[in-house]
């Protein structure tokens, strides 16, 4: 395990579980055009011949003997596919919407320590020729972008170039599993590791220096209480806004700003709506967004390397004056040392909880209204069991006292965002759904 993948699992306490995915909507209508529709046992069949194309699906989490450092990753001699994939059909009344409330729920549901972190669950009769599949795995399993090659290494081919899907790390059956290595080797490596660690000590000690920057650039002062900021409980529920991506990236090139700038100006504007109709006045959000380390993951090499960017985001004055001041606080964080804070923040969330004070602390804070972790998503649209994949919901919990997040994806041409809320602490979530949707029509004007 890395060191992000470490704080994954120090700082999962509290009411939900530390877990990410995404819904797969699915035109049941093969690429053929036969009309067929979705051959279900076909379906599951090929989620387990594809599964040794991303070994970490058949590994499981163990602690390592003492002394030999960080939890491993071992080939679970009693995968069983079954115990991962399940079918149902889509509860009333059977549309979209119908399978995002399955999603939250499967979200917030523990996934078994003692099997491979992860589940997928094929939703059948979602409206007219439509189905979905919804997966779901440990944030410590990977991170957004390693999740994209866990999505990549399931799916068939991209529609525009016709070419077979990827295949991943060639593994032959007579290798699972592998042998666990001996006490003697982890000990080795454990100790390696720890040694070279010291190598790198003057570049821990620069990205320290630009952490303490990275958190002066943003006047990380305690925020005075709102409602965003209010106890959470076990329950999640889903909407999403989804727009044409052109005229996003074109309102973000007309200002020098990217689509994550449009993205983050958008929601600044529709979280202040929301407060004036609760009757509170916020003018400015500081919004904890994750930065990955890499464009790109392979299907080994997954797990976290990732951190986190303070960003001010304003709530008022005209769109194209609010969009120029997040560009240019995104670009100066980005000019330091992107997600440096994680190097100060990482160790101190590890030592609360060890001192079991992590989920005091995150259950109180105030220091970030809300979560906003965007990914660029294939260009070109994939197919699934032989069906295109008409639309990628990405999914993300939310923790600690923030009572709504957003998780952005880009695919095939369109931006989705997911708005994740607590039901009970964000109950017109619909509203806030309309809110942004109009702030990102009026920043895409």
């Amino acid at each position: 395990m890395s060191t992000d993948d470490l704080m994954s699992l120090a700082t999962e306490h509290g009411a939900s579980p530390l877990q990410v995915g995404a819904v797969l909507m699915i035109d049941t209508v093969d690429v053929l055009g036969s009309g067929t529709g979705l051959d279900v046992e076909r379906a599951v069949d090929l989620l387990a011949q594809r599964l040794p194309g991303v070994p970490r699906l058949r590994k499981r989490l163990v602690p390592a003997p003492f002394g030999c450092g960080r939890p491993i990753w071992v080939d679970d001699a009693d995968f069983d596919v079954t115990e991962h994939v399940s079918v149902i059909p889509c509860p009333s009344p059977r549309d979209e919407q119908a399978v995002l409330d399955l999603a939250a729920v499967l979200l917030v549901t523990p996934l078994p320590r003692t099997r491979a972190l992860w589940a997928a669950t094929l939703v059948t009769g979602v409206a007219r020729d439509q189905a979905a599949l919804i997966v779901v795995f440990h944030h410590v399993l990977a991170d957004g972008v390693a999740g994209l090659a866990v999505l990549g290494g399931l799916v068939d081919q991209s529609e525009a170039t016709g070419k077979p899907r990827a295949v991943g790390p060639k593994t032959r059956e007579s290798d699972f599993p592998r042998r666990q290595a001996s006490i003697r080797q982890l000990a080795i490596d454990a100790w390696t590791r720890r040694l070279g660690s010291l190598r790198g000590l003057p570049v821990l000690l620069r990205r320290l220096q630009d952490a303490a920057r990275e958190l002066r650039s943003v006047r990380w002062t305690r925020l005075r209480p709102t409602s965003l900021n209010r106890p959470t409980g076990p329950r999640r529920s889903l909407v999403t806004v989804t727009v044409a991506l052109v005229g996003i990236r074109n309102a973000g090139h007309a200002q020098k700003a990217t689509v994550n700038d449009v993205v983050l100006t958008a929601i600044g504007g529709a979280l202040h709506r929301l407060l004036a109709l609760r009757g509170e006045a916020v003018d400015r959000f500081i919004v904890s967004v994750p930065f990955s380390e890499r464009r790109a993951a392979t299907h080994g090499d997954l797990g976290n390397r990732s951190g986190v960017i303070p960003i001010r985001v304003p709530g008022v004055g005209a769109a194209v004056s609010r969009l120029r001041f997040v560009a240019e606080g995104t670009r100066k964080a980005k000019r330091s040392s992107p997600g440096a804070t994680t190097a100060l923040l990482g160790p101190f969330f590890r030592i609360l909880a060890q001192l079991g004070l992590f989920q005091w602390f995150v259950d109180r804070q105030r220091l970030i209204h809300t979560f906003v972790s965007s990914l660029r998503g294939p260009e070109q649209r994939l197919s699934i069991f032989g069906c295109p994949v008409t639309a990628i919901v990405p999914l993300s919990a939310s923790t600690g006292n923030v009572t709504v997040s957003f998780t952005v994806l880009s695919y095939a041409g369109d931006l989705t965002i997911t708005l994740i809320a607590d039901p009970d602490a964000c109950p017109d979530l619909a509203t806030l759904q309309d809110l942004l949707a109009e702030e990102l029509a009026e920043l895409a004007r």
